[in-house]
């Protein structure tokens, strides 16, 4: 094996990893990459074509630790050895992102949050498109940025971003910040310490300008609080249910209308007409809205995007309805509020499907709505002594089920007309499936098949 000092290594070998190599070789750079795990076929043979040197089912210290500087993928965390020994020898460490913004100009529209981002980032691109801008999608959908400021650069991007792109994002600058929420999730990467991940969170608006905007949910006390005690230089854009002060942005008014206002001319469209329902929904057209009033689009375009969008896949996704019963694939929902989100949407008894790798979970926040709309309880993990611990004896039907295949089956038995069934895990996927993708399509086979 090649053991030259490389001057970048890049750690995992995903989309995010194999992006920067390819952008750091295009940019002159030696550049190695390493994957403790696995590399898919299709980035290896990717590697392979562009001759990037690689390694796969280890990582080589003597290669790793001699880097210039390394690039980390999100999934690896701070904690892992090679990251340790790299911190104690001063190597710089940074995301990918970080990196491709080296490279580009472009105008960035960067959102984040505990819930709703995927379904943002997709909403406003959908949006910004149907204006006519040329835009790339990028960060946790899409293609990564790297790969495309490397290869097919345009001018605006839509990035969605995780708390864990944002722990190695130093100079990076986002033009538009949008921060939709911030609730406990991912503690497990943080010490389980609420405060270190919403830190990470409000990463996004570093390195900003006063020309730039801050987008954030008014509502949300955390963000509401540190704006005031860590003031923004860019203009500040929030959002809430309801107009909260004079310079709220964006809310739901009397008449059921969300309403932008302070960015010059007003929008108002009836919230009936928007193309996702759900109190969270709203949240997240209202950010769609502001971010693009402010990059001066026109109100018709907005009004049109927010009314024919389509919803991303497994984010309460209606997959068909069975002998009177609706089945809505909810798998994105790793976390306790994005299933407190898809329960407050639901307008029928529910059966939910709960449960997998558990994040440092608190069942209290949906305890109530699990009280008043859920009929059955299906868990479905290798361990749901958790669930068990909570929910027993406050829902009466209560079942396990150890693959996708028993919990639609037993959902099936306990569903009535008019029901809906629910897979809204709260809980990573990782203990029975590939990722939330693959419990998802699973999810939809299964029910397909009754």
């Amino acid at each position: 094996m090649d053991r030259l000092k490389y001057d970048i290594v890049v750690l995992g070998a995903g989309e995010s990893g194999v992006g920067a190599a390819l952008l750091a070789q295009a940019k002159g750079l030696h550049v190695f990459v390493s994957d403790y795990g696995k590399i898919a076929p299709k980035y290896k043979e990717e590697l392979n074509r562009y001759a990037i040197p690689y390694e796969e089912g280890r990582h080589t210290e003597a290669i790793i630790l001699e880097a210039k500087e390394i690039i980390k993928s999100p999934g690896i965390p701070d904690t892992a050895p090679i990251i340790r020994q790299a911190v104690a020898k001063e190597i710089g460490i940074v995301s990918e992102i970080e990196f491709a913004g080296r490279y580009t100009d472009a105008f960035m529209v960067c959102i984040t949050g505990s819930n709703g981002k995927t379904t943002t980032t997709m909403w406003l691109y959908h949006t910004l498109c149907k204006a006519g801008l040329d835009v790339g999608l990028a960060g946790n959908v899409g293609f990564s940025l790297a790969r495309q400021v490397a290869y097919d650069p345009h001018p605006y991007y839509v990035i969605e971003l995780s708390s864990f792109q944002l722990d190695n994002m130093y100079d990076f600058r986002a033009n538009v910040a949008i921060l939709l929420n911030i609730t406990p999730d991912h503690l497990d990467r943080y010490d389980h310490r609420f405060e270190l991940y919403a830190e990470a969170k409000m990463r996004i608006t570093r390195n900003q300008q006063p020309e730039d905007c801050f987008i954030y949910w008014e509502d949300d006390p955390f963000i509401s609080r540190w704006v005031v005690e860590h003031p923004p230089v860019a203009r500040l854009l929030p959002f809430a249910m309801e107009a909260r002060t004079d310079n709220t942005t964006a809310w739901i008014n009397e008449k059921n209308e969300l309403v932008v206002m302070n960015l010059n001319s007003p929008f108002v469209m009836d919230e009936e007409l928007l193309a996702l329902s759900g109190m969270h929904n709203r949240h997240n057209a209202m950010a769609t809205a502001i971010a693009a009033k402010a990059m001066d689009i026109k109100n018709e375009a907005i009004r049109e995007a927010l009314q024919d969008f389509k919803n991303v896949p497994h984010r309460l996704e209606k997959i068909a309805r069975v002998k009177g019963v609706d089945y809505i694939n909810d798998s994105k929902a790793t976390n306790v509020n994005s299933t407190w989100y898809a329960l407050e949407s639901m307008k029928t008894r529910v059966i939910l499907i709960l449960g997998g790798t558990d994040k440092g979970n608190d069942y209290t926040d949906i305890e109530n709505l699990v009280l008043s709309k859920v009929d059955g309880l299906i868990f479905l993990g290798i361990d749901n002594e958790k669930l068990h611990k909570f929910f027993d004896g406050k829902i009466s039907r209560i079942a396990d089920a150890c693959s996708m295949h028993e919990a639609v089956s037993l959902a099936y038995k306990m569903a009535s007309k008019g029901d809906t069934v629910l897979l809204s895990p709260a809980c990573a996927s990782f203990d029975l499936f590939q990722n939330y993708e693959d419990r998802g399509d699973q999810f939809r086979k299964e029910v397909l098949n009754l």
